[in-house]
């Protein structure tokens, strides 16, 4: 039995670190979920190519220096500013160097110790989301994408899941049921006309199985008219007032073979709330 939750934060700061305001998003709902957040800061050992004809033009090795010293301030920096986050006093925060190629390797090696990863997100960030690609697709463990303006201060006492009776929806189910306070609520929504499901009714199958559990939950369904699947999740998500969407991580990060299902690549593209994704 978990008596502590172990939240992850990995932080990459090459080239550069995602918005401050999108790691204080991250790191005020790691807290509100209770338990010790560790967060670690990744620094850069960029390797050293020889070249004497490129250094006649410009000093190349000062040149990646400066980067990695760069680095490294980004982490001293990115350690106090997540420090200051309110309600952080279980934040742990180290910093690790590990080669440019190595990162995302790493962040999702780390992830695979703890209980779930929240990561800051952030759409101008190209490294932000292959950080995330990593953790969601190479660590096992839930991951939770948090916007710039989406944490919470409180504690999560209702949240949405996407639910296509698929095992992928069913692990993200799993995984997101111990974030939920006692005597909390869940709404089951289901997209009726994206693709063929598992049968008729399968929201309120589902909602009728949380019940019997003691989960106070609500199926609804949805159409999605003129949007893509997921703005119809996260909008009908918020609608509700749920506090986190939780889906399954379809596909496999683009770091190996660039293919991911509709409903995570619109969650990667534009994320309007905290997301849970399981794969």
């Amino acid at each position: 039995m978990i008596t502590i939750r172990r939240t992850y934060m990995p932080l990459s700061t090459y080239p550069q670190a995602v918005p401050d305001e999108a790691i204080r998003s991250a790191a005020g709902f790691a807290a509100a979920l209770g338990g010790t957040v560790d967060v670690t800061t990744f620094s850069v050992d960029i390797p050293r190519v020889q070249s004497p004809l490129a250094s006649l033009v410009i000093d190349i090795p000062a040149l990646v220096q400066a980067a990695e010293d760069k680095s490294k301030a980004e982490c001293v920096r990115l350690e106090t500013l997540v420090r200051g986050v309110a309600a952080a006093a279980a934040m742990n925060c180290a910093s690790r160097k590990v080669l440019l190629s190595g990162v995302f390797e790493a962040a999702a090696a780390e992830a695979r110790y703890y209980d779930l990863a929240v990561l800051p997100w952030s759409k101008e960030e190209a490294t932000a989301r292959d950080v995330i690609e990593a953790v969601v697709f190479g660590s096992g463990r839930p991951t939770i994408l948090v916007p710039q303006s989406g944490h919470t201060t409180s504690k999560l006492e209702h949240i949405a899941v996407a639910w296509d009776a698929s095992r992928v929806a069913a692990r993200a189910l799993g995984d997101a049921l111990p974030l939920l306070v006692p005597g909390g609520r869940v709404t089951v929504l289901t997209v009726r006309d994206e693709k063929p499901l598992a049968g008729a009714s399968i929201a309120s199958l589902l909602a009728s199985s949380l019940g019997k559990r003691g989960i106070t939950a609500h199926p609804i369904e949805i159409d999605l008219r003129d949007r893509t699947i997921a703005q119809a999740l996260q909008e009908t998500t918020l609608a509700e007032g749920a506090q986190l969407l939780a889906m399954g991580g379809f596909g496999h990060s683009r770091i190996r073979d660039f293919v991911l299902g509709g409903a995570t690549t619109g969650v990667f593209d534009d994320l309007r709330l905290p997301v849970l994704l399981s794969h």
